[in-house]
C-alpha cells in the first residue's frame, strides 16, 4: 500500500514539476520513474524503491499474478478512449490520407531502420530481437506526444495529423 500511495504522490509532484517548470509532464515522469525505479537499485544492494510486481518472498510490490497486465490494459483503455474523444472526425478528414500515410509507410520505415540501427549498434543481438526492437518503437503513444502538441504551437492541420495518427496506430495495435 506505501508502494501504491507514493506512485500517486510522485506522479503528482511530477505533474507539478512540470507546470511549475512549464516543460511537458512526460519528462519529469520517466526521470522520477527512472531515480525511484533502475537508478535506485544501483545504489540500493539492487532494490528498486518501488516494486511494481509482487515479489512473495520479500512480501513486496503491488500486483501479485496476472493483475499488473490487467491493470496497464484498462489504463490504456482509459487513455485510448479519452484521446478518441479529443478526435473530431472533420479534422481527421481533411488530413486522412496524411495520417494513413504516416501509419503505413512511417511504420514500415521506422520497423526496418530501427531494426537495422539495432543490429548495427549491437552487434551481439539476434536479428529477430533487432526488429523487435524496431516493432516496439513504431508506436510513439498519446501519453508523450499529446503533452508535446500542447506546449509546441503548430498549425491546425500538422497538430491534426499528429493526433490522429497517433491514436489510430494505438488503436491498430489492440
Amino acid at each position: 500500500m506505501v508502494e501504491l500511495a507514493s506512485i500517486i504522490i510522485l506522479g503528482i509532484a511530477a505533474q507539478w514539476i512540470a507546470w511549475r517548470v512549464k516543460v511537458p509532464a512526460i519528462l519529469p515522469l520517466i526521470l522520477i520513474g527512472l531515480l525511484v525505479g533502475p537508478i535506485a537499485s544501483l545504489w540500493n544492494n539492487g532494490e528498486k524503491f518501488i516494486q511494481p510486481i509482487f515479489d512473495e518472498a520479500s512480501n513486496r510490490g503491488l500486483f501479485p499474478g496476472e493483475s499488473l497486465f490487467y491493470f496497464v490494459s484498462l489504463a490504456i483503455g482509459v487513455i485510448l478512449f479519452e484521446g478518441g474523444l479529443t478526435l473530431k472526425r472533420s479534422e481527421v478528414r481533411d488530413v486522412g490520407s496524411a495520417i494513413l500515410r504516416l501509419i503505413l509507410l512511417g511504420a514500415l520505415i521506422t520497423f526496418i531502420g530501427a531494426g537495422l540501427l539495432a543490429k548495427v549498434f549491437l552487434p551481439e543481438i539476434s536479428w529477430e530481437i533487432a526488429f523487435l526492437f524496431g516493432a516496439l518503437i513504431i508506436v510513439t503513444g498519446p501519453t508523450v506526444i499529446a503533452p508535446i502538441l500542447q506546449n509546441i504551437p503548430l498549425k491546425h492541420n500538422v497538430s491534426a495529423v499528429l493526433n490522429g495518427r497517433v491514436f489510430l496506430i494505438d488503436l491498430s495495435g489492440l
